[in-house]
């Protein structure tokens, strides 16, 4: 194992066989066990992948040798590791996933008590350091046991509650899993949707877990992945598409005519769904694009709050605003009344309780907003000298900029447009994402002109 290779800023990732083996995940485990759990109870699920299965159960030796008693769920998708964390009253979670990475990668996501997040000032970096040490965890004087548990049912019925199955229109939307772990969990949904009355009707497309992936690794937000879903879309005649990633913690939506949604604009539909359900409430965005979001909740009385990207940063500061939603335009979307956590199965409720109510198609609500606040999307550099070209960037920019944020990248505004320019927490790139008011042409020029000077 390459050193601290696996261990990112608040997940564990990296290449099988190199990376990560059997024995670092029992290795992990078990200090799992000694620092999250303190010999608690902790929850294990894993996803489709091929290694996933042998790797689960490696883990689930060492937080049994470290005292835990592992709460194994099997076969899930990322958030059931975090519902169950809470519904099961676990010490902790781990999920066995590298989500959207190659089919060679894999990894784990981590949770303490009621699913809260496990960063490194939370506990990652002590384990971390536990097990790239050259002394093991203390072995606990009684080992755990091994008790599988099924919690779909109580999963599907805390979902239900987010959506009024009765005011849902009958709509027809294609569910794309990509042979991913979504595939059995939606099923389980839609029977209990069919049960509520819901009248809605799936066309379901890749929906059998496949460790081969032979349709390629679930990542829609891929442009190059776009067409997979839109023209099964356009085949089924639906009226819109969703598509998952590996362990269904994003969903992404396509509208009727195939056509692959921003998701800073689902981020701004999903907090008018909550807003009109619960006016006057919190909602926490990230500062990559804004505009939008932060003129729908105007509009609908709410509040937003701003969050540094990642899933760690969101979470703790919706907890600390109490925040009934907070949306990444990455796609996750994050509800107070699920732990604060994310899901990629609540936005499809909540986009399907949205089109019932105002009766219009998706296409045509998306349409509207990006006139009035088009989006680059988000666009990737890899300039040799990341920082120069970020200088280059900002001395170009700065000077003119009307207001400054600095706490996730570089966010400069202007009269009529703005942009966020950020290093990635993940890989070596400079991620660039322009907005403006009503000026789909300024986005353009401005994406030109700033991809000139980071070249």
């Amino acid at each position: 194992m390459s050193p601290r290779a696996p261990f990112k800023a608040y997940d564990v990732r990296g290449v099988v066989g190199k990376d990560l083996t059997e024995p670092v995940m029992e290795r992990i485990g078990a200090a799992f066990a000694a620092i999250v759990a303190k010999g608690g109870p902790v929850v294990v699920g894993r996803d489709a992948r091929a290694s996933s299965p042998a790797f689960a159960a490696a883990l689930a030796r060492g937080l049994q040798a470290g005292g835990s008693d592992v709460l194994d769920i099997g076969l899930c998708g990322t958030e059931e590791v975090y519902f169950a964390t809470d519904h099961l009253g676990a010490a902790g979670g781990i999920m066995v996933t590298a989500s959207h990475n190659p089919p060679g990668d894999n990894g784990l996501k981590m949770v303490r008590s009621g699913a809260r997040p496990l960063d490194r000032d939370s506990g990652l970096a002590e384990i971390e350091e536990m097990v790239l040490g050259p002394d093991p965890a203390p072995r606990a004087a009684r080992p755990g046991e091994l008790e599988p548990r099924d919690i779909r049912g109580a999963y599907v019925e805390k979902l239900l509650g987010f959506t009024h199955p009765e005011k849902l229109a009958p709509l027809h939307i294609l569910v794309n899993a990509g042979n991913g772990a979504a595939g059995p969990t939606f099923d389980a949904l839609a029977e209990g949707l069919q049960a509520a009355g819901a009248p809605l009707r799936f066309t379901r497309y890749l929906f059998t877990p496949d460790p081969t992936f032979p349709n390629g690794v679930p990542n829609p937000i891929l442009p190059e992945n776009h067409a997979q879903t839109a023209d099964a879309l356009r085949a089924a005649g639906a009226d819109f598409g969703v598509a998952w990633d590996g362990d269904f913690d994003r969903c992404f939506f396509f509208d009727h005519t195939g056509a692959f949604i921003d998701g800073a604009y689902i981020v701004g539909l999903l907090a008018a769904a909550v807003l009109r359900e619960t006016p006057g409430e919190t909602v926490v965005y990230d500062p990559r694009v804004v505009l939008n979001t932060l003129d729908i909740i105007g509009a609908a009385g709410g509040r937003g709050v701003q969050a540094k990207t990642g899933h760690s940063f969101m979470k703790s500061v919706m907890r600390a605003e109490s925040a009934a939603y907070g949306g990444e335009m990455s796609a996750h979307h994050y509800f107070r009344d699920f732990m604060f956590c994310d899901s990629g199965m609540i936005p499809v409720l909540k986009v399907a309780e949205l089109l019932s109510a105002q009766q219009v198609p998706l296409a045509e609500l998306v349409a509207a907003r990006a006139r009035a606040f088009p989006v680059s999307g988000e666009r990737n550099f890899s300039p040799a000298d990341p920082d120069a070209a970020i200088a280059r960037v900002e001395a170009r920019f700065a000077p003119e900029a009307e207001a400054r944020d600095d706490s996730d990248g570089m966010s400069l505004r202007f009269a009529t447009w703005r942009f966020n320019l950020r290093r990635s927490n993940t890989e070596n790139l400079v991620r660039l994402n322009v907005e403006s008011i009503a000026d789909a042409p300024l986005v353009k020029a401005k994406v030109a002109e700033i991809a000139t000077l980071l070249a």
